[in-house]
C-alpha cells in the first residue's frame, strides 16, 4: 500500500486504542484460567494480537502447528508456555520475526529438561521442570515475561536469576501486574524472581489504553496544532508513557486531566532521553527532534538493530528522506534537528512505527510526501489512517 500525504494543521481527539503488551499478557492469562480468548474489543485489533489469540485458539484444539507472524512477543511468550505445558510443537513466523534472537531463553529452558531446536521453525519437546532460569536482562524484557507467566504453573519452585541488569523494565512490571489480577504471585529479589510452583490462573483484566501508539497522535499536536488522545491510565507503569516528558522538553504544551492527554504546539526544542526502558519511542521521538532548533540525543538505542526493521537504520534514512542529518554514535542517535522538507517518497521498510514515524513527518511539512509500504500499520494499529483523518489529516492511496 503506497499513500501520499500533505501537511495540515492538526486538531481533534482520538480514542487510545488497547495497549498491545497488556493485550498479549491477558491472552496468556486467560487461556491459562480456561477462559474463552476473543480478539478484538477489550484485547484490540491487530495482526500481533491476532497471532497470540489464534495460536492460543489452536492449542486448545490440540492443532501444535503454530503461525507466530512477526510478533516477537507472541514468539516468545509461547516457547516457555508449550514447554510447561509439556506439548510437542512447531512454531513458524514471517518478515524478520526468526531472526530475532532466541537463544538465551532456549536454552535457560533446556537446561531445565526442554528439547527446544530453532532453525528455520522452532521445534518444541520434552519435559520442562522448576528449577533455576539463568538469563541476561539485556537481551530481551520479552524472554523474563514468557518465564513469569510460564513457570508458576510447574509442579515445583522456579528462580529467574538474571546475570546482567534488566533492560526495558516497564514491560516486566506490565507482565507481573497482569499475572497478579490473575491471582498468580511473582517475588522480585535480589537475583531476579522467585515463582512459587502448581499455582492456578483465576480472575479478569481489561487492557490499558496504549501510550506508544497514542504518541503518534500527541507528536501531531505537537508539531502542527492541538490533539486530545482519550482513554490513558494517567497512573500507568508503561514505559512509552515517558512520551509525556518527552514533548514536555520539546517546548510542546502537554495537559493531562484524568485519561485524557491534551498537546499543543509549542517551541521546538531539542532534548534528550534514555531509550532503555520505551525502545518502541525512539521512531516517533526522532521525527519530533527532525524539527528541533538543535541536536537531539537518544540514548541506548542499540537493540533497536533487532525489531521489524534494523530500526537504526530505518530512522536515520527515515529523517534522511526529509533533508535532516542523523547518526549512530556508539549506542546513541543524535538528530541535527531543523526544518524538514518535501520528499518524493519514504521507504516504510515493512515496519509498522517506522510508517506511523514517516506519516508524522509528511503532515508536517508543505507538499505531498509518499510513503511505501504504508500497510504495516496493520501490525499493531490497524485503524491508524481513520484516527489520522479524524484530526483533519487526508490519505491519498496511489
Amino acid at each position: 500500500m503506497i499513500i501520499k500525504l500533505n501537511g495540515f494543521k492538526a486538531d481533534g481527539c482520538v480514542n487510545a486504542i488497547p495497549s498491545k503488551s497488556f493485550a498479549h499478557r491477558i491472552a496468556i492469562c486467560e487461556f491459562l484460567a480456561n477462559k474463552e480468548i476473543t480478539a478484538g474489543g477489550a484485547l484490540g485489533v491487530s495482526k500481533d494480537i491476532n497471532a497470540t489469540v489464534d495460536c492460543l485458539n489452536r492449542i486448545k484444539l490440540n492443532n501444535y502447528n503454530l503461525d507466530c507472524g512477526e510478533s516477537g512477543s507472541t514468539l516468545r511468550f509461547l516457547i516457555p508456555l508449550l514447554s510447561a505445558l509439556n506439548l510437542k510443537a512447531e512454531l513458524t513466523g514471517s518478515g524478520r520475526l526468526l531472526d530475532r534472537p532466541n537463544v538465551e531463553l532456549i536454552n535457560a529452558l533446556n537446561l531445565n529438561g526442554a528439547n527446544i531446536v530453532q532453525e528455520k521453525s522452532v521445534k518444541i519437546d520434552g519435559d520442562l521442570k522448576g528449577g533455576d532460569f539463568y538469563l541476561r536482562g539485556d537481551i530481551s524484557s520479552q524472554y523474563i515475561s514468557g518465564l513469569l507467566m510460564a513457570l508458576p504453573i510447574l509442579k515445583s519452585d522456579s528462580k529467574i536469576i538474571l546475570t546482567s541488569p534488566l533492560s526495558s523494565s516497564p514491560y516486566v512490571d506490565i507482565t507481573i501486574s497482569v499475572v497478579k489480577a490473575f491471582n498468580v504471585n511473582v517475588e522480585k529479589t535480589d537475583y531476579g524472581f522467585f515463582l512459587k510452583g502448581n499455582q492456578k490462573y483465576f480472575g479478569s483484566l481489561t487492557a490499558e489504553g496504549d501510550y506508544s501508539n497514542g504518541a503518534f497522535f500527541m507528536a501531531l499536536g505537537a508539531l502542527s496544532g492541538k490533539v486530545c488522545v482519550n482513554g490513558l491510565n494517567p497512573n500507568s507503569i508503561q514505559g512509552d508513557k515517558q512520551i509525556i516528558d518527552i514533548l514536555k522538553s520539546f517546548g510542546a504544551k502537554v495537559t493531562v486531566n484524568g485519561c485524557s492527554v491534551t498537546v499543543e504546539k509549542g517551541e521546538f526544542l531539542p532534548f534528550s532521553f534514555n531509550a532503555d526502558s520505551c525502545p518502541d519511542l525512539v521512531p516517533v521521538a526522532s521525527a519530533i527532534a527532525s524539527f528541533a532548533k538543535g541536536e537531539t540525543i537518544i540514548k541506548n538505542v542499540e537493540r533497536l538493530v533487532l525489531k521489524e526493521s534494523d530500526r537504526i537504520k530505518s530512522v536515520i534514512e527515515m529523517v534522511n528522506s526529509f533533508g535532516i542529518k542523523a547518526e549512530r554514535v556508539e549506542n546513541d542517535l543524535i538528530i541535527h534537528g531543523g526544518t524538514p522538507k518535501f520528499v518524493n517518497s519514504v521507504n516504510g521498510f515493512n515496519d509498522h512505527r517506522i510508517v506511523m514515524s514517516a506519516c508524522v513527518m509528511a503532515s508536517c511539512v508543505n507538499e505531498f510526501s509518499t510513503i511505501l509500504g504504508a500497510n504495516a500499520v496493520k501490525k499493531s494499529y490497524p485503524n491508524f489512517f481513520e484516527h489520522y483523518k479524524m484530526v483533519g489529516g487526508k490519505v491519498y492511496e496511489v
